[in-house]
């Protein structure tokens, strides 16, 4: 369901990582929709999603087998997709990876391909795509965070860490290449009951207690989240640049 038409993202060139499942899924479909020419990767075959979704958007996405933590890869893949879509005028950095572990679990290899998946990949496809974007004039940079470091939740220290690090670096560029058009922003979503959430970790006892910390009193889905991120790539939100937008229903304030 599309609430809302950017109208300048039809026809926009848009680079997706994690665009094949969860939460990442819903945003290559919301861009579909929007008529933009979508490239996502991601590290499972995602050959059937994007045939299904050619055959309900009637827009085909284009899907690049990548492993994020493998730079060059990312690399070779943001510029297939600019040959192939044109210079990428919005980026959304989407995939992550929130496995559960305690301090005393964390190992020097652990630290590093948590760090690789959450935050060294931000950095170098945000460093990827600003050449286009300046040629451009302009462009869009959507990094996913989360409100798990503003809460101050335990059981994932080196994902908050990480996500903390996503609005320092979210901030920095935004100041940086202000100048030359590029916007930066940072989304963080709330709880979103994904498959992976459900199969998981969404017991009903923790639904229940977070709940009570949401102002507003529904469960959050995908697509609120990708209403959200069309907002931010689209020139709806031109003036907006350097702000972590929290998408949770409430729980956390930001300001």
């Amino acid at each position: 369901m599309t609430t809302a038409t950017f109208h300048d993202l039809d026809g926009a060139s848009v680079f997706i990582t994690g665009g094949g499942s969860g939460i990442g899924a819903a945003l290559t479909e919301g861009f579909l929709r929007q008529g933009a020419r979508v490239a996502f990767v991601g590290r499972s075959d995602a050959t059937d999603f994007v045939d299904r979704m050619a055959a309900e958007t009637g827009n085909r996405p284009l899907f690049i087998q990548c492993d994020i933590t493998d730079i060059p890869a990312l690399r070779a893949a943001m510029e297939q997709a600019a040959a192939a879509n044109g210079p990428i005028r919005a980026l959304v950095n989407n995939a992550a990876n929130d496995q559960r572990h305690t301090t005393d679990e964390v190992d020097e290899a652990f630290w590093d391909w948590m760090m690789a998946i959450n935050l060294k990949a931000y950095f170098f496809a945000c460093q990827a795509v600003l050449p286009g974007m300046k040629a451009l004039g302009g462009g869009s940079i959507v990094n996913f965070t989360s409100i798990s470091y503003m809460m101050g939740n335990s059981g994932y220290p080196l994902y908050t860490t990480a996500n903390s690090g996503i609005n320092g670096l979210t901030r920095s560029l935004a100041r940086e290449h202000g100048p030359d058009g590029v916007r930066v922003n940072a989304l963080a979503p709330g709880w979103v009951l994904t498959d992976k959430q459900l199969e998981l970790w969404a017991e009903p006892a923790a639904l229940a207690a977070h709940m009570d910390r949401q102002c507003l009193k529904e469960h959050l889905k995908p697509q609120d989240i990708v209403e959200a991120t069309l907002f931010l790539a689209s020139r709806s939100s031109r003036m907006m640049t350097g702000q972590a937008m929290a998408v949770d229903g409430g729980v956390v304030v930001t300001g």
